[in-house]
């Protein structure tokens, strides 16, 4: 940072944009320029002109249909050495471009709001916070991952420098941690909506509120300092580079620089809302407002505008009018305010504003202490009638409008609430407030009219401060919701009252031609030839077969004769179950019947802590085509799964998580169960990842085979959205696992997921797999884990 001045003065105004400037971002090329967007549709991108001190719009953008409201640089690539610039707009799309072309390259759909906040990773990645209160993760053109957990709109994000980890700031007053596609932490401490966030560090990052404060925070949770020195909204925050001083702009028409954790200047505009800043590499500062004006400021006296340019900036800002009511000066009692001579008292810090009395007028100082002196900020105007309605700064459920009303349509009845923008139709406004409220249609001339009367025909053309605002869009959102985790106790479920315990048999599979790596038996050896990759990608499901029958009956017989009258079975329906067994672990012939499979149906049913080994017949019989096709057909699918995501709750039973989490593999084995485990997949994988928290060898194997089953289904149909939901979860859970038979089947269901596929690939490294991967490389027992882990290696 160039330092010679000390403290920031106007280096330029830069015209070109019709309407609200509302994002800014550094630029990578050309060297020290930058990129903005505006209300007026266009990006534009702006580069230093070498000749004086001003930059030069070198070319605009257009693509967006409505509002731009955030820009972002994607860092450059082989395909694109000079990167991209990704713009989120108020028609619910992302456009990004090329540096040197007018039309995008490409656009992302799938937000159903406005998309207000852009953040650029490692390895091509885009995330992007909508008012539809979810953020997306994007590689290149696709949609890898949506993150849902607030419950009002995503404001701003961020990809954090660590791998993986993203950070969402809400209208819902919260920020969002997420690793891996899962909410990690979430920090409170704001007391309305979360505008803006800035990195500090790899533990460390800024956010500002419209509660007027700016917290520091830890990743670990911690708030470690709180900010205050604005008095209205804080819209933006930008960090200067190499060190922790930063900047913030908000609804109180000033810019503030913090150094040292204090507020050490002070910038007044002439606009009401100064949207927008960032930070240049040289340590000059651009912000954008509500003038649709750009200005940059600079500590540098080489490039610090001429006097006459910097008196022409006082002059227009002399004049601007302060309405009273946004309290940004305070309470203000005009016949208790001193005269002119108050002036001549020195203020006692950088940015102290003073108000006096000038032949009936009310003016605005403001202490500037680099030059000694109080300069004029403006004429305090007694309100225009404009009111936090009309302003334009009115939030409705996290959303800015131009007017909210209140409808009360009788007397008796309840009041509602009409957000309205003057981009909007009126009688569409109103069709969709009568159908939103299911009201009466008769209403619909009257509301339509209602609309038109109080807003007196206002259009977004109109150039009335009253409408300074903005940044609007309408619709409801729906609230995300997240599934918290649960921890579960460490202590062992399974009875001690027989001989028979789920899981302690071995997970074996039977080897297929002596080389399966899955096999305990044995058969497979490590060469110290050069070794063949003949880990994945996996071509088949791998099951869990091992059984005894006997002891699964003999289980069964003895809890079902503690059963209450309810549950018990019949002597007939132990020997039909008996036959079941038979029939499916293939020690006889004959096919199951409707009536076993009824019998089985009403012991997995059974209360859940004498359940286990009616769901130990299941798993068994499941991988029989008959009755995978019973169990997992159109008809019968939705109770069954039900069913097994009820054994799933972290807080039950951990010999029931296990069989349900081996049942659901073995599903895997026909057509019709992997047909329905893919339609099911979002909720099955969701609530199987619950059942890490446990520290149980044996579920964490169970949950590693079904992640790699998924694998195997995705690997063939090349779902990049379930690969992004397998990857997310095999991060999550390589994070937990111990036992080596896991890790070895979450690498094969990695390197499977990986195979063939460069955007999975991309998406494996930019999620930090690689590192979390890398010390089983060196595991020396088994080989099998060193082996596969040195192959997925080889594709990251």
């Amino acid at each position: 940072m160039a330092g010679e001045g000390g403290t920031f003065r106007l280096r330029c105004s830069l015209l070109g944009h019709g309407q609200d400037v509302r994002g800014l971002t550094r630029g990578l090329f050309p060297e020290g320029g930058f990129v903005s967007v505006s209300r007026d549709r266009t990006a534009r991108l702006w580069a230093p002109d070498g000749l004086n001190r001003g930059f030069t719009e070198m070319h605009c953008m257009s693509g967006h249909s409505n509002f731009v409201s955030c820009v972002c640089i994607i860092p450059p690539s082989d395909l694109y050495p000079r990167g991209l610039i990704a713009t989120g707009g108020n028609d619910h799309n992302i456009c990004v471009f090329t540096i040197d072309n007018p039309a995008p390259l490409y656009v992302l759909k799938g937000h159903k709001n406005t998309v207000c906040s852009l953040s650029s990773g490692k390895f091509g990645t885009l995330l992007s916070g909508s008012w539809d209160t979810t953020a997306k993760v994007w590689l290149n053109d696709r949609c890898m991952m949506t993150l849902q957990g607030h419950t009002a709109a995503i404001w701003a994000v961020k990809i954090l420098p660590e791998q993986g980890l993203m950070l969402t700031g809400s209208a819902d007053k919260t920020i969002k941690l997420w690793k891996a596609g899962r909410c990690e932490r979430t920090f409170t401490g704001h007391e309305d909506c979360v505008r803006g966030l800035a990195i500090l560090s790899e533990t460390e990052f800024l956010s500002c509120a419209n509660d007027a404060s700016v917290r520091r925070w830890q990743i670990s949770g911690e708030c470690l300092q709180v900010y205050y020195g604005h008095t209205n909204y804080i819209y933006s925050i930008s960090v200067f580079p190499r060190c922790k001083d930063f900047v913030t702009t908000g609804e109180d028409r000033s810019l503030r620089i913090w150094k040292q954790g204090e507020c050490t200047q002070t910038i007044r505009l002439p606009a009401q809302s100064v949207w927008c800043c960032c930070v240049l590499d040289n340590g000059d500062i651009v912000v954008g407002a509500s003038d649709g004006i750009i200005r940059v400021f600079t500590e540098s006296l080489e490039r610090t505008a001429s006097a006459e340019e910097i008196q022409a900036f006082e002059n227009e800002l002399a004049q601007t009018s302060i309405d009273p009511k946004t309290g940004d000066l305070g309470d203000i009692n005009a016949d208790d305010l001193p005269g002119r001579e108050h002036l001549k008292d020195p203020g006692t810090r950088d940015g102290q504003t003073r108000l006096i009395k000038d032949n009936g007028k009310v003016e605005a100082y403001q202490w500037s202490v680099s030059e000694g002196r109080w300069i004029k900020i403006g004429d305090v105007v007694g309100s225009s009638g404009a009111t936090q309605q009309t302003s334009g700064k009115v939030l409705f459920e996290g959303k800015e409008y131009d007017y909210v009303f209140t409808i009360d349509v009788n007397e008796n009845g309840p009041s509602y609430k009409l957000p309205y923008n003057i981009t909007d139709d009126p009688w569409l406004t109103a069709y969709n407030f009568l159908q939103k409220n299911d009201l009466n249609p008769m209403f619909l001339d009257q509301v339509a009219k209602f609309i038109m009367d109080n807003t007196k025909g206002q259009t977004l053309l109109s150039t009335s401060n009253q409408f300074s605002d903005p940044f609007t869009g309408a619709g409801r959102y729906v609230p995300g919701s997240s599934s918290g985790l649960s921890t579960i106790p460490g202590a062992d479920p399974f009875t001690g009252a027989g001989r028979y315990v789920p899981g302690s048999a071995s997970n074996a599979v039977p080897p297929v031609g002596g080389v399966d790596p899955f096999t305990g038996m044995g058969a497979y050896q490590s060469t110290a030839a050069k070794v063949e990759n003949i880990y994945f990608p996996k071509k088949d499901a791998v099951t869990f077969d091992q059984a005894n029958p006997t002891q699964i009956l003999g289980k069964l017989k003895e809890l079902n004769g503690s059963a209450a009258e309810e549950h018990k079975l019949t002597e007939d329906d132990l020997i039909i179950l008996e036959k079941l067994l038979s029939a499916t672990c293939n020690t006889s012939a004959e096919i199951p019947t409707a009536q076993q499979l009824q019998t089985l149906w009403r012991a997995v049913n059974w209360p859940e802590d004498i359940v286990f080994p009616a769901l130990d017949i299941l798993r068994l019989s499941v991988r029989h085509p008959t009755v995978n096709e019973n169990f997992c057909s159109e008809k019968e699918h939705v109770q069954f799964i039900i069913l097994l995501l009820k054994f799933l709750n972290p807080k039950g039973k951990q010999a029931n998580q296990l069989l349900a989490l081996r049942a659901l593999c073995n599903c895997f084995v026909s057509h019709a169960g992997q047909k329905l485990m893919m339609e099911q997949r979002d909720e099955i994988m969701t609530q199987a990842i619950e059942t890490k928290s446990g520290n149980n060898k044996n579920i964490h194997i169970a949950l590693a085979t079904l992640t790699l089953n998924y694998a195997v289904c995705l690997h063939k149909v090349n779902n990049i959205e379930g690969k992004a939901q397998c990857l997310s979860v095999i991060s999550t859970v390589m994070e937990v696992v111990q036992d080596l038979e896991a890790v070895f089947r979450l690498l094969v269901a990695l390197g499977t997921l990986i195979s063939d596929d460069t955007n999975a690939v991309q998406l494996a490294k930019s999620l930090g797999v690689d590192s979390q991967i890398k010390k089983y490389a060196s595991v020396s027992e088994p080989a099998k884990v060193k082996e596969c882990c040195r192959f997925v290696l080889n594709l990251l």
